[in-house]
């Protein structure tokens, strides 16, 4: 009976490992999504693994020879107890894939609310009624917004549920 296992990869190395277990013939899966990176004054979306350095694998542990996986381009190894590969406990794989956008990417759930540029106004925390400029919304649920402080412009870090639209 086929199951989902859990392989463990070399450092950023997962793309390449599930690269080469699929030429090999593996149901390999490894879900991804897209964040937002900055770096030198440069903001581009890139794609990343929703679990760094772990792939999923699809097999039937009596009928396929898994012991490859383990010597395989990217893979440290497959996760195991007691020499035996450990299976993921049933539908996991499938509830990931079923939170999938149409072009394959996990949609993590930030509800992108304001675009950048858009008058907010902080509703909670020491900033409360303070009235700023969206910038950007960052991977731990947090949005960032410019204030009006002091005669200049800083930016802020707040919790996303402590923002609204300003009137």
């Amino acid at each position: 009976m086929n199951a989902w296992y859990v392989i463990y990869t070399h450092a950023k190395g997962e793309s390449k490992a599930l690269y080469h277990l699929r030429r090999q013939g593996f149901d390999a899966y490894l879900p991804r999504y897209s964040k937002q990176r900055r770096h030198a004054r440069r903001i581009d979306q890139v794609l990343v693994p929703l679990f760094p350095r772990y792939i999923f694998v699809n097999l039937n542990i009596d009928r396929t020879p898994w012991r490859v996986i383990n010597s395989t381009v990217g893979v440290i190894n497959l996760v195991s107890r007691g020499g035996q590969p450990t299976a993921m406990p049933e539908g996991v794989v499938e509830k990931i894939r079923a939170n999938e956008n149409e072009i394959g990417l996990i949609c993590l759930g930030t509800i992108q609310r304001f675009n950048k540029g858009d008058a907010v106004q902080v509703t909670a925390g020491a900033m409360c009624d303070q009235v700023g400029i969206f910038d950007y919304t960052d991977d731990n649920e947090r949005v960032i917004i410019l204030l009006h402080i002091l005669g200049r412009e800083v930016k802020t870090r707040l919790p996303a549920e402590a923002v609204t639209a300003a009137a």
